[in-house]
């Protein structure tokens, strides 16, 4: 099985068209901004140059996808190197502006490299749990048997990731049908684990940062709405396609020995985790802001895990060089003029959605977290299930088609797996339909959104104290 870690953040693509085709997609986004919103950056054909550098940066990881890290980095540097010559910061001009920007980063961005590198070791823990090896043996007989399949996907990419969810899914399926998986049940097992992780914090990269940002997990917990409707959407034609091209076999070994010490640390951890973000919400709101909590309670629980089973310590390296490659991208994410997008809405959320197929969703997050303004579950299905729509579109279909080659055609994995964008779209719908578009703040800038709430109701008025989240100050 491939190393999870090294998918992370993995965006090949099959020719220039797919990156000509985000440039498109972005420009009107860039353009259609604000007329009221002050642009304090030089333009270039109406769009402000950091953006251009950003997208530069974005279209070189999509051409050169054996250099991504190079690229990443070289771009990271271009836009330091303008923002410091010409713009200055939010926080002052300079480097002395970059100083204290990359202050107020350095805690998010250490989280994020703790839990991503954590979560790889995590990941290879439960592999090695021998749990995957028994899932077959819940698959029913006929079409309900590979659409169990990705419920099972859709499951274990809540509470695991959802590159290992979908690497599982796609082994399991290459025992069950002797390889012989359908190009659309392939882009269904990569959607079951995307959306399966979009309403969770710990099962996307993208939810993990809307965490360390101060968002409630609560708040993205409402997209496991939408990512279910999808499910279905896509889930019963992919089965039946799959059920058409190669039925479930039943002559694999059934009997398999779980490594219930395994279950436990990854149980462990997770717990360990949750546990540490309530914590630091309830009792170090302000300490948060200067101490990587999370990511460091995480390291600890794998550390106090090692007298009982030893990491995969190999894979570190490996996970290192991905995480460094996203955060090069968040970074330069950070350092974008938000105030030149377009307002945070529902359609812009649904257009994020089709986006984040062809450019990576982690620097479109990072960049709709600092713009704020969102209905942070619409974004977690959007960044988190669009992806699917093709095989580089995520790290989990990344991951997928490199055990599968035959799934890297971009025109096959539309052509079979149409059910996909189908299936974002009414999932979208159907949560906007159910609890309607609420944006609502940043949990870390709640406090004092609330003070002022205070100031200005009424003694005999009660309103809902905001419950703080680790984030880093604006």
């Amino acid at each position: 099985m491939t190393p999870m870690h090294r998918m992370i953040g993995s965006r090949p693509v099959a020719g220039r068209f797919p990156a000509l085709l985000a440039l498109l997609l972005v420009s009107p986004l860039v353009q259609a901004a604000d007329a009221a919103a002050v642009v304090t950056s030089p333009t270039l054909f109406g769009i402000p140059v950091d953006f251009i550098l950003f997208a530069a940066t974005l279209l070189g990881v999509a051409l050169f996808h054996h250099y991504v890290l190079q690229v990443a980095l070289t771009g990271l540097v271009a836009i330091t190197t303008y923002k410091v010559m010409f713009t200055g910061f939010k926080t002052g001009a300079g480097i002395a502006g970059f100083g204290m920007h990359m202050t107020h980063e350095w805690v998010l961005l250490a989280n994020l490299l703790g839990l991503l590198v954590g979560f790889a070791l995590l990941a290879r823990h439960f592999e090695d749990s021998g749990v995957p090896e028994v899932l077959p043996r819940l698959l029913p007989e006929g079409w309900l048997g590979p659409f169990t399949l990705l419920v099972i996907i859709f499951v274990l990419s809540g509470f695991l990731d959802n590159i290992a969810a979908a690497l599982i899914g796609a082994t399991v399926a290459a025992s069950v049908f002797k390889r012989k998986v359908h190009i659309g049940y392939l882009a269904a097992i990569v959607a079951a684990s995307n959306g399966g992780g979009a309403g969770s914090v710990v099962g996307d990269t993208t939810t993990t940062m809307m965490w360390l940002d101060g968002i409630s997990p609560l708040d993205v917990v409402e997209a496991y709405i939408p990512a279910a409707v999808a499910t279905v959407v896509f889930g019963i034609p992919a089965a039946l396609m799959q059920h058409k091209h190669m039925a479930i076999s039943r002559d694999f070994h059934a009997a398999h020995h779980i490594d219930w010490a395994r279950v436990g640390i990854v149980i462990f951890i997770l717990v360990c985790a949750i546990i540490t973000n309530v914590t630091v919400n309830l009792k170090f709101a302000a300490a948060a802001e200067h101490f990587p909590f999370l990511g460091a309670a995480i390291w600890v629980a794998l550390l106090l895990a090692v007298p009982l089973r030893k990491p995969e310590w190999s894979l570190v390296p490996g996970a290192f060089k991905g995480s460094v490659f996203l955060l090069s991208l968040v970074t330069c994410a950070s350092m974008m003029p938000v105030e030149s997008l377009p307002p945070a809405s529902w359609p812009s959320a649904l257009a994020l959605g089709f986006i984040s197929a062809v450019f990576d969703n982690i620097p479109l997050t990072a960049l709709a977290l600092k713009q704020g303004g969102y209905d942070w579950g619409f974004l977690a299905y959007a960044v988190g299930f669009g992806g699917s729509m093709l095989w580089f579109g995520s790290s989990a279909g990344v991951a997928v088609a490199n055990l599968f080659p035959e799934a890297k055609s971009v025109g096959q994995w539309l052509r079979h797996g149409w059910f996909i964008p189908v299936g974002y779209v009414v999932g979208f719908f159907a949560l906007l339909a159910i609890l309607g578009w609420h944006p609502h703040e940043k949990l870390k800038d709640a406090p004092a959104a609330a003070v002022q709430v205070q100031k200005a109701v009424p003694a005999d008025v009660t309103t809902p104290s905001p419950v703080g989240a680790p984030g880093y100050a604006q």
